[in-house]
Formats: C-alpha cells, sequence, structure tokens
C-alpha cells in the first residue's frame, strides 16, 4: 500500500503558523509525509521578485521547522507561477501526493474575484482530494 502524501500549499507566513496544528494533526492521523510549497510571485507593485522569494522562504521554514519538530517528515518546493492552481497541481503529480490542503487567507469575495480565486479554481481542476481550511476555524479534524 502506498503511503499517504500530502500537498500542503501555504501563501503566507501567517498561513504557515495558522495551519501548522492542523497539519501536524492530520499528517499524523494519515501517518502522511507532507511536501509544503509556495507560490512566490510579488503581493503588488511594492515588493520586488527578491522580496516575494525571501518571503517564500520564510513561509516554507516556519512550516517545515515546525513539521520536522512535531517528528513529521517534509520538503519544502519553491514554485514560480502565473498560474497558481496549474502549478499547484503539476506539482502534486510529480511528487506523487494523494491530497493537497491549503488555508483560505480571509480575503473578501471580491479581492478573490480580482485576484484570481486560487481555491476555487484548484478545486474545479484537481484529480485528487483538496481540503481546504477557513482562516478562522479553531477545531480539530
Amino acid at each position: 500500500m502506498s503511503r499517504t502524501r500530502l500537498l500542503v500549499a501555504v501563501s503566507s507566513p501567517w498561513a504557515s503558523e495558522r495551519l501548522l496544528p492542523r497539519i501536524v494533526d492530520l499528517a499524523h492521523r494519515l501517518e502522511a509525509d507532507t511536501v509544503v510549497t509556495h507560490v512566490a510571485h510579488p503581493l503588488g507593485d511594492d515588493e520586488s521578485e527578491s522580496d516575494a522569494k525571501t518571503r517564500g522562504d520564510q513561509t516554507l521554514k516556519l512550516l517545515v521547522d515546525g513539521l520536522a519538530d512535531a517528528g513529521i517528515g517534509s520538503e519544502s518546493v519553491m514554485l514560480y507561477s502565473d498560474d497558481i492552481p496549474k502549478a499547484l497541481l503539476n506539482t502534486a503529480r510529480n511528487q506523487q501526493c494523494t491530497m493537497i490542503v491549503m488555508g483560505l487567507t480571509g480575503k473578501g469575495m471580491l479581492k478573490r474575484l480580482l485576484d484570481g480565486d486560487v481555491p476555487t479554481n484548484l478545486l474545479r481542476q484537481a484529480d485528487i482530494p483538496v481540503l481546504i481550511f477557513p482562516s478562522n476555524w479553531e477545531g480539530e479534524i
């Protein structure tokens, strides 16, 4: 039987901190390895590509270190793409992941429409299960 492998998509250091306890719980319950991903892209005109990469490195490090502290095997993958759902799905396939896990950022519907709604587009294109944690959720699985 193949081992469960989670692709964990994080967008910011805040998301890494929010998702860490949930990913630890899920990975332990499923006896899963994790592949932590971040798609680096500038957030606006004020952020350079270098700044976006630095933010991405911090985002990945927070979650990978937290998972390691909890005894969960993980690796990190920095992605560069304008098509975030496609990049995540391609990485999930290449890394032989069995599920994609991500959290919502708390953006409003208008902001998602203007920026592109990554979770909705990911759900529409996915051929493996996708688990999405609401930004304000404090519960356990």
